[in-house]
């Protein structure tokens, strides 16, 4: 009887999980079906597409690499120190995360324009972070970095603290500990961290929209063609970038796979 109850019970999650399954994948399916082989090569060769993917790429990696040799000890003191207004740090860094992309652009816009000190600098060097990749990358990492405190926090959490404190006993100053012992095992989290970090950057819009129209990201150009010839033109550039983000997501999940299992 409790074998026959677990198994409708079962069925129902199942069920359930199923229509979860379902509402992610039916878009996916419905652009996949709606667009034709052949206009996605032809994008393929469109040279404005392949800049906007690379652009896309590699300010997103630049924001994550660069923004988590900040985020990495961030995340190791709030696992492993308790001080005051702690609570408050911590809901600070949530906050890109729940309010809107739009607000962040012009937000991010009020630090980095050509009238604050920063922007000033900028000119100094040459540059308006305004309308440049470095923008681009501040506004992609500010949406994103979140993601990387978080799961490398966890990781952080998960190491037992006698191993620090034995390790600190025997002679190892704090940052040999921490280079040799908690990020060794942390190390699984943290790269999660920066896959997570590193697709939410790719994919994100409204604030770069703001922060630097041109030149344009994937995101931007799709909203671009689809605003100006309809969504036959924008649905191509679409496809493309979907399978190009699930390949690289694909691939990075598998080599975090791998060092695990040779670890």
């Amino acid at each position: 009887m409790k074998h026959r109850n677990f198994s409708k019970f079962s069925l129902l999650l199942s069920f359930l999980g199923a229509l979860v399954l379902l509402f992610i994948l039916a878009p996916l399916i419905s652009i996949t079906f709606s667009t034709s082989l052949s206009s996605v090569f032809k994008t393929l060769e469109d040279q404005e597409v392949a800049k906007s993917i690379w652009l896309t790429l590699w300010a997103s990696m630049t924001g994550t690499l660069i923004l988590g040799l900040g985020a990495v000890p961030l995340a190791y003191l709030l696992a492993r120190k308790n001080f005051r207004l702690k609570r408050l740090v911590s809901g600070i860094i949530d906050l890109p995360v729940v309010i809107p992309h739009s607000a962040a652009g012009i937000a991010i816009l009020g630090v980095i324009s050509r009238d604050t000190w920063i922007g000033k600098s900028a000119s100094i060097l040459g540059f308006d972070l305004v309308g440049h990749p470095a923008g681009i990358i501040i506004a992609m990492a500010f949406v994103s970095i979140p993601f990387l405190i978080n799961a490398a926090r966890d990781g952080f959490e998960q190491i037992p603290e006698r191993l620090e404190i034995a390790a600190l006993n025997l002679g190892a100053s704090p940052a040999r500990v921490f280079l040799e012992i908690s990020l060794p095992l942390a190390w699984r989290n943290i790269v999660s961290g920066l896959i997570l970090m590193f697709a939410r950057g790719m994919s994100e819009f409204g604030a770069v929209v703001i922060i630097a129209y041109h030149p344009m990201i994937t995101p931007v150009l799709i909203y671009e063609r689809f605003g100006a010839f309809g969504l036959d033109y924008a649905r191509p550039v679409a496809i493309l970038f979907i399978g190009i983000c699930l390949a690289f997501f694909i691939l990075l999940r598998m080599l975090v796979k791998e060092k695990t299992r040779y670890a």
